[in-house]
């Protein structure tokens, strides 16, 4: 991968390589795909331990990750398309190409947890035993997915002078926009949010797993505080985007993310304030199975 850094007084400037990795005749290899597919395998590794440490049985996760790839790629590529209906109803046959980018993470998720429900349902195990082992695997998958849209120039923010800035080619700057070189590396502000995020889920499981610890958490809390601290970097780095998915003058990302922070607090109220446990289509207790040693 070559990139090229121009050193600057206070940091560098993004520039990227472009969006194919190799091409070797009529095979191409995309970063883009590359990126999803490597963030898919280091999740389902990464899930399969949280399992086993949770007395899970790992098998379900490996079962659960081909739902969640079958719901969730397929519903983000759907979410994107319609709110760039105007765009695809001239070129259908760009609808499937999806590894020249535009997928919408908020699809994915959506996606994501009706494949869950339905696979939780199916197999009489506890969704939010499920998620709570997903959610940092999930995460980190973003984080690693947001560098699709820095090899594709895509997803970028409002134009800059900042020493992180990022340069997009003329081709790929909006309209009225075509005149600036520089741009908020929204990618970057996001990915890093992503990870901050994802190591606050793992020191939550850990701290809940410690003997010396005090801390007690309840099923489904993982993927309460993921959907909220994942909504609010979404809410302020949407705001810099120049193309957000749009609801008429509403920006649909940040509309998600309050929703999304909206039913996440609502949520932890129920568990620790009312302390009730989450409507659930069985008992955690039902999820846990000896992990294999």
């Amino acid at each position: 991968m070559i990139m090229d850094f121009s050193v600057l007084p206070l940091g560098f400037q993004f520039t990227s390589p472009g969006p194919i990795v190799v091409k070797l005749g009529p095979i191409v290899i995309r970063w883009y795909g590359l990126l999803i597919a490597s963030a898919v395998l280091l999740g389902v590794s990464l899930s399969q331990y949280l399992a086993k440490r949770r007395y899970v049985n790992p098998d379900l996760i490996s079962d659960l990750s081909i739902w969640l790839v079958v719901g969730a790629i397929p519903a983000a590529r759907l979410y994107y398309v319609l709110f760039q209906w105007s765009e695809y109803s001239q070129h259908p046959e760009r609808i499937i190409a999806i590894w020249q980018g535009g997928i919408a993470i908020h699809g994915a998720i959506i996606g994501g947890i009706i494949a869950a429900l339905i696979f939780a349902r199916l197999k009489k195990i506890s969704f939010w035993q499920l998620t709570d082992l997903v959610a940092p695997s999930l995460i980190l998958g973003q984080a690693i997915g947001r560098w699709g849209n820095f090899f594709n120039s895509e997803a970028f923010g409002s134009p800059t002078d900042l020493p992180w800035k990022l340069y997009i080619p003329p081709d790929h700057r909006p309209v009225d926009l075509v005149d600036f070189e520089y741009f908020h590396p929204t990618f970057l502000y996001e990915s890093l949010w992503n990870l901050m995020v994802f190591a606050l889920l793992l020191t939550l499981f850990f701290r809940a797993l410690s003997k010396k610890s005090s801390l007690k958490i309840g099923t489904g809390t993982l993927f309460l505080v993921y959907g909220i601290a994942y909504s609010l970097g979404r809410f302020w780095i949407e705001g810099l985007r120049t193309d957000s998915l749009m609801l008429g003058p509403l920006r649909m990302a940040q509309m998600v993310s309050l929703g999304g922070m909206t039913l996440g607090l609502l949520g932890l109220t129920w568990l620790y304030v009312l302390k009730r446990p989450l409507p659930d289509v069985v008992s955690p207790l039902n999820t846990q199975k000896n992990a294999p040693e």
